[in-house]
Formats: structure tokens, sequence, C-alpha cells
């Protein structure tokens, strides 16, 4: 037998530290490899961590609340004799092995330039909350981890109300469990917080009080963002989806027997806009100052609601280089892990351009928010049957169709009318050129 180190894996190119929110296993219970074994955050999503080895947990070497930086370890495995691994010697990851900095100074100093621009944000979103940028300690004395600090962010919580709650992590730090239980107890309870904004409470029973989540809250932050960094502007375009349509309908059933997977309008969507970035390569772009910044990859974002209500956006990286059959399976796998709270940060990271499929919940057409810092976003409303105009060699008929609206918002400190209306008059161009004897492929 030997012990091996398990270290915190990559988390995403952006990631550098997580913290821990809780072990899903405890020392003594036997595992398998991509065994999820723990429960971490990081300031993308929160995620389950898999075993790096197959055997026994003999040792927990992080407790929950701490902030952990990539490729340290985290916990002691027991596992069958592995080559090159003396007896009861602890496997533990070599300096060129870890996934960041080139050295140990370099990923103390990533890691520290990461929590002071955190701390940062939290100060200018509080200020009664001072913290040291390179301790993480409070005016207080007291140490709180950057998750612990983004749900005070979030919650609204003054310096008051935190030296108030009691700590039950090592040397009485605040978990993420002692903040959580604190804004529950909150909720039901009339507190005095310190600061200028009271809490509401319903005095004649006559309404409801409902406290944001997390997830809210940052959703409503960065729509109002959004909105003051970028002037939005809309165009719209109806769009005949006949033909397309159709096809769908008579290959839904073989394509699920040939490939296993649904096939729905998203991925049929999605390839159009892809096609349409490739001709209007200005509208993947985004702004840095008073530079534009042309993105090479294709990524795009779509947005999938989930079953709280709150909105996810994960991305299809390099989408242009799937087809019809790779993009479905995307779709799918990406909409599925978003309902089960299973995306990686990596899922959600570095989208170019954005679309969302309205018309999943019966509306024809909207005015969608950008998606911080792209410049553009597509919404795509229902497909609803309607008389129109047909022109035949013989003249004109009325018949019926198929018609969709697409609605097109961009940044118009970049994307001007021209580019804004053309784009999406592309996509629905490629829409309704869709061939009708196209293979499943």
């Amino acid at each position: 037998m030997a012990l091996v180190d398990m270290v915190m894996p990559k988390m995403g190119e952006s990631i550098v530290e997580c913290t821990i929110i809780s072990w899903l296993k405890k020392p003594g219970d036997r595992i398998e490899a991509d065994d999820s074994i723990l429960e971490v955050a990081t300031d993308k999503v929160d995620t389950e961590v898999p075993s790096s080895h197959a055997g026994i947990l003999k040792e927990i070497l992080v407790n929950d609340g701490d902030v952990v930086a990539i490729g340290s370890p985290v916990a002691r495995i027991e596992v069958e004799q592995v080559e090159g691994i003396a007896e009861d010697q602890p496997a533990s990851p070599t300096p060129d092995s870890l996934p960041f900095g080139e050295t140990e100074e370099q990923d103390v100093a990533s890691v520290a330039a990461k929590l002071e621009d955190d701390l940062s944000q939290i100060s200018s979103r509080n200020p009664e909350i001072r913290t040291d940028a390179e301790t993480g300690v409070a005016e207080n004395n007291r140490f709180y981890s950057p998750l612990v600090l983004s749900i005070v962010k979030a919650e609204g919580i003054s310096q008051a109300e935190l030296a108030s709650i009691k700590g039950t992590g090592a040397e009485n730090r605040i978990t993420k469990n002692d903040i959580l239980a604190y804004v529950e107890k909150r909720k039901s309870e009339p507190v005095s917080t310190g600061s200028s904004f009271p809490k509401a409470a319903s005095i004649t029973g006559q309404n409801d009080i409902i406290q944001m989540d997390r997830m809210r809250k940052m959703i409503a932050e960065r729509m109002v963002e959004s909105k003051r960094i970028a002037p939005h502007v809309s165009s719209f375009v109806e769009t005949d989806m006949t033909v397309l349509v159709q096809w769908r309908e008579r290959n839904k059933k073989a394509f699920q027997q040939q490939y296993g997977e649904n096939i729905t309008y998203t991925p049929l969507l999605i390839e159009a806009v892809v096609k349409a970035i490739r001709d209007f390569p200005m509208i993947n772009i985004s702004v840095n100052g008073d530079t534009i910044i042309v993105k090479k990859a294709i990524n795009i974002g779509m947005a999938v609601a989930l079953p709280s209500g709150n909105l996810i956006v994960p991305v299809i990286h390099n989408a242009d280089q799937y087809n019809l059959v790779g993009l479905t399976r995307k779709v799918n796998d990406l909409s599925r892990r978003a309902r089960e709270n299973k995306l990686t940060a990596d899922d959600l990271a570095n989208g170019t351009y954005t679309v969302s499929n309205i018309g999943t919940f019966g509306n024809v057409m909207g005015t969608p928010i950008i998606v911080q810092p792209q410049v553009a976003i597509m919404a795509f409303g229902a497909i609803e049957k309607k008389p129109a105009v047909i022109e035949t060699p013989q003249g004109d008929l009325i018949g019926v169709r198929q018609k969709m609206f697409i609605s097109h918002s961009y940044d118009h400190r970049v994307v001007d009318g021209s580019l804004g209306g053309q784009f999406v008059k592309r996509v629905s161009d490629y829409l309704e050129e869709f061939d009708p004897d196209r293979k499943i492929v």
C-alpha cells in the first residue's frame, strides 16, 4: 500500500484558488477514481471535485471554509502500491507539476493579487468592512475567506453584523455555513443591520417579502452594470422558418435513433449564428478602454433557465468547429448539467457572443441585455403559424408559413445600426435558406 496526496485540480484558466464548501467523504471511506469527494466554490461556480485515485481516504488536509490554491494537497489517499512510490511515502506534486505559476513565488503572488482584487470589490460595495488585502484580516482582527466576503457583499452585511457572527471554523473563523445560517436567521428575525438600508417587514401581513439569493443578486448587479457600460440598440427581423421546421419534423426521430440525442431548434439556430459571425467578424469583439479586441475563437454562450428561476449562460467553445451532431450533443450536455448544477468554471468562461431562445417561454420577441464584455446578444422568439404572401412564378399567393422574430441587441459604442442590422438579417437568411434535403450529420 502507498499514500498519495490528492491535489486541488485546475478549475479553469482564470481560477487560481477555491474555497472548500464541504467534504462528501470522510476518513476511512473507500473511494473510486472520479468519485465526487468534496464540494468547492470559485468566483464563477460551485462544483464537486472528483477523486484522483481509487483507495481509502486516510486523511483530510483542509477544512470547510479554507481557501486552497490550485495544485495544493487537500487529502491523502491510501492506494495499492504504485510503481515509483515508496511504501507509506506521500506522493506530492513537484513545483513543475503545478498547473499554474512557474514558481512558488509566482503562485503566491497570483493568489494574493486575486485576493486583493476581491477585497477591493468588497470594500467598494460595503465601505464599512475594511480588510487588509495581504492578509484578508479585517479591522476586527478576524480573517474572512473570499467566499465569505463574496456572500457578505451579496447580502449587504455590515461590519457590526459580521463581528457579531460566531465562527465554527478553525480559530473561530466564519465558514460558508456560518454566514449562510446567519443570512437565513436574518430573514426570519428583525435585526439591527447597522447600515442605512433597514430590512423591509410586512406589518399587515398582506405581502410576502422574499430575500434575493446570491445568484439573483449577482444577476441583478451584472445586468445593471451592462446597461451602464453599453448603450443598447435593438434590431428585429421576422424570419420564415417553414423549411427548417419541416426538416426537423421529418428527421428528429431518425436523428434520435442514429445519435441518441434529441435535436431541438437551439443547435440549428446556433449554427446559423456561427455562419453569420464568420461573415461579420466585427460582431465577435470586446471593448477594452479605447481599443477593440477582435476574437478569433467563436465561443457561443447560450442562456439556460434554471429550476430556481435564475439564469446561467454556459459556453460552447469553438462552436464553429462542430457539425450539427456535435452542436446538438454540446447543447444538450450543457443544458442538462446546468439544471443539475454540475457546470464547471470553464463551462462559463470566455464567451464571445450569446443567444437566448426565448421562444421556449412562448415569447415572440424581446430586448435581451448584453453579457459583458461581449458587444451583442440575440434572442429567438416563438415559431408561429401566420398567413403570409408567397411569391411564385405564377404570381403572389397567400399561404400559411412558420414565422419567427429574431431580436438583436448590440453595443452602439462599437456596433452601428448598419452592422447590427446586417448581422441579424444574415442569420435570418441562413435560416430561410435551410436545405430541405440536408442529411442528418
